[in-house]
């Protein structure tokens, strides 16, 4: 080679390293990236590895093959390709991995009394003798018994996370995939790994399709097209929608699979024949245009309609009364004197076994449920309240003074069935129920309720119809008033009193698409319930919110900064999305005590929780807000207050929590908040619709903030464009003649 030309450099080889994990640093549970502390061969001082492991305990015996390299903040590291972890044999190491908090039950005085006792048998001993652990002092059956279920769960755990990292997958959701299949966790997976998607929350399609892809599925196999299909409709229920247009759901289908045409083709007949989906029509622009929905859902679509169609046959539970006679009766109870709407709906209620009470803040809802709820009792019948949230449910009790539950609650949810205990077979039995915040049902708990409830009882059905509609599938409330087959009282009339309140006003003009007022002054007390503070740009939209929380509301309001303030958002992502908010406000209002880190969340003492899935077994739903209250390292549990009732949660079950200084919000709906901060910018374009902010405003009882540009909160005002959600209800309430139910096919 020339002098002149510089030889290319050869790449280094990589260099070896092992030795004890003495700490984890840190470990993210879906990527699997970590930073341990190991006390190396060779090695005086203990050395930082970096590298990605699926799981990895203290007292674990490492093997690395890697470069040393230099951070410019965290100083010498070994950034590893390759690592390997083999359970300890040394003394040293068994005692710091039972130490380490794997095994529930065991912390580290408990550990080093295991290991003196029984020092390198003791793995052994613990698989095969567990009797042997009652010799050591503070182990009694009790704790021996847990110790020794802990252990085979953890190792069985561990199996399904060494097989699932092998398929190139996260293994964050091992636990649960553990809990859904048990010992036959990986035989199924092998079997059919689609499955995942369908049977286990958090587990998608995508997830799936990278382990079939590992195990050899081809790209274009039957099973990976009609669990694409299954996908995409499914994804589609996400947006609301019970079913969608055939020839739409196709091209998305082949756009999401990259498969041909007649491959999805074929999976969506296969799935029709299965009786997965079904084959429906929609009323199109030029005609009939085919659709398939979701078998459950269209199940539950038909079924509720006929139910609220016949059940309006039959006489009324209420006995004759003179509705003016019961009205004079009920004023002088309470001690309020009715508007005209108000007298309408309470006559309604006393004649139609179904009805519809819709209309917005300040209208009087809750004086008309009162007033129902009075005259029904006083006529000796049994009257049941329920909401789909337990804030909404709590405010039913105590405008009335009597027991108002959760729609879950009051059906009574069998863990060991999977479904409610109250059904057709089983109703519930009362006279008259009344649900509120109805806007909020989706078609499968609709029908879930619905179906319970005695067909000779009268169904009053609460809801603001111009809120969002629900999270779940389905456009309940806005489709059986638009169907005109239930009787339905829109109340219009905003009372004196709550006319002075301007969240109240702006709600009603944002819903006529009016600009709100507002003073343009800074915050402060006395003025008014309603401000907006001007900000341009993002970041500086974000300080002024923090500021908001944690300062100028609280001093100048005396406001809780995390009991009575809730800030909403628009969205999940983005500078001004509940993500970001929720990490700085937590800095902010609880930076410092005892925290676990756990599925990209660090959760403390004292922080603001929201449940994000129904946990049947936990008996806490959706929505629900609670506060932590105990980390335990040694039981690996994090304990949550909901109203008052300590629920605990295993550390591999915290994805079902996420931090709630912020939330969507769609996520408050059935909530009511003493004070809502909701930043409103064009980074929010997608989201910025007059339903949504309609919903946001009229969240709050006494104090409203809104953040951000004029051009966002106009957007908002002007769009009503919120997409249409692709359900048939209304058709087929519309088809059914009262008294009558007939099939809709």
């Amino acid at each position: 080679m020339p002098p002149h030309q510089a030889q290319p450099e050869r790449p280094s080889q990589p260099e070896q390293l092992a030795g004890l994990v003495e700490r984890v640093t840190f470990h993210n549970d879906e990527s699997g990236f970590c930073v341990l502390r190991i006390k190396a061969r060779g090695h005086r001082e203990l050395v930082t590895v970096v590298g990605t492991l699926p799981e990895v305990r203290a007292g674990e015996w490492l093997e690395a093959q890697g470069q040393w390299t230099i951070d410019k903040e965290y100083g010498q590291q070994f950034r590893a390709e390759i690592l390997r972890t083999m359970p300890p044999t040394t003394v040293e190491g068994i005692e710091k991995y039972l130490a380490s908090g794997m095994i529930k039950g065991i912390g580290p005085v408990l550990a080093g009394r295991i290991v003196k006792v029984y020092k390198e048998r003791t793995f052994e001993i613990i698989d095969a003798d567990p009797h042997s652990l009652t010799y050591v002092d503070g182990i009694g059956p009790t704790r021996k018994k847990k110790i020794t279920e802990a252990w085979a769960e953890q190792k069985a755990i561990r199996e399904i996370m060494v097989f699932l990292h092998g398929h190139k997958v996260s293994t964050s959701r091992a636990f649960r995939i553990f809990k859904a299949y048990g010992n036959e966790a990986i035989e199924k997976v092998r079997q059919d790994p689609y499955r995942l998607a369908r049977d286990i929350d958090g587990i998608g399609f995508k997830t799936a399709d990278v382990i079939a892809e590992s195990l050899g599925i081809g790209k274009q196999s039957d099973l990976r097209a009609r669990a694409g299909v299954e996908y995409t409709l499914q994804e589609l229920t996400g947006e609301g929608h019970c079913g969608y247009g055939r020839d739409e759901l196709v091209a998305m289908a082949v756009k999401l699979l990259e498969i041909p045409d007649e491959i999805i083709q074929a999976a969506v007949e296969y799935l029709l024949v299965d009786k997965r989906i079904v084959a429906r029509s929609l009323d199109g622009d030029a005609g009939p245009v085919p659709a398939v929905f979701l078998a459950g859902l269209d199940q539950s679509e038909k079924n509720l309609a006929e139910s609220l169609i016949a059940r309006q046959a039959g006489k009324h539970p209420c006995p004759e009364i003179d509705i003016e006679k019961a009205i004079a009766w009920v004023e002088g109870k309470t001690g309020l004197q009715l508007a005209a709407q108000q007298r309408q709906a309470i006559g309604l209620a006393c004649r139609s076994k179904v009805l519809v009470i819709t209309g917005g803040p300040g209208v009087g809802k809750t004086t008309i449920i009162n007033s129902i709820v009075k005259i029904m009792r006083a006529k000796k019948l049994k009257v049941l309240m329920a909401a789909p949230t337990g804030r909404a449910a709590k405010r039913m009790a105590e405008a009335t003074g009597c027991e108002a539950k959760t729609i879950h609650r009051l059906l009574v949810f069998d863990p060991k069935t999977f479904q409610f205990k109250h059904n057709a077979e089983h109703p519930l039995e009362g006279d008259v129920f009344i649900i509120d915040e109805t806007s909020m049902l989706d078609i499968t708990l609709a029908w879930q309720l619905v179906r319970a409830i005695p067909r000779r009882a009268a169904v009053i059905l609460v809801g603001d119809v111009d809120q969002l509609p629900s999270v779940g599938p389905g456009c309940v409330l806005r489709d059986i008033i638009d169907s005109g087959k239930v009787p339905v009282c829109r109340l219009t009339e905003v009372f004196r009193q709550a006319a002075r309140s301007a969240i109240v006003t702006n709600a009603h003009r944002i819903n006529q698409g009016e600009m709100p007022f507002f003073p343009r002054e800074k915050v402060s007390p006395g003025s008014t319930d309603f401000y907006f503070v001007q900000v341009e740009d993002p970041d500086k939209a974000v300080d002024m919110l923090r500021r908001m929380v944690c300062e100028h509301i609280p001093e100048k309001f005396g406001f809780d900064r995390v009991d009575d303030i809730q800030v909403l958002s628009p969205m999940q992502r983005g500078v001004l999305g509940c993500r970001n908010l929720n990490t700085l406000l937590q800095d902010a209002l609880n930076p410092t005590g005892p925290a676990i880190q756990r599925y990209g969340w660090t959760f403390r003492m004292g922080d603001k929780v929201m449940q994000m899935v129904n946990d049947y077994d936990k008996d806490v739903f959706n929505g629900d807000i609670g506060r932590v209250t105990k980390i335990d390292e040694v039981e690996q549990e994090m304990t949550v207050r909901f109203d008052d009732r300590p629920v605990k949660y295993d550390f591999n079950e915290l994805d079902e929590l996420h931090l709630s200084y912020a939330t969507t919000v769609h996520k408050s709906q059935g909530s009511e908040y003493p004070v809502v901060v909701l930043p409103i910018h064009t980074q929010h374009y997608m989201m910025l619709q007059r339903n949504l902010l309609y919903t946001a405003i009229t969240r709050s009882r006494k104090l409203v903030v809104l953040v951000g540009t004029l051009k966002a909160l106009a957007i908002a005002v002007k769009n009503m464009d919120a997409r249409r959600r692709v359900t048939l209800l209304k058709q087929r309430l519309e088809a059914l003649e009262a008294g009558k139910p007939r099939r809709m096919e």
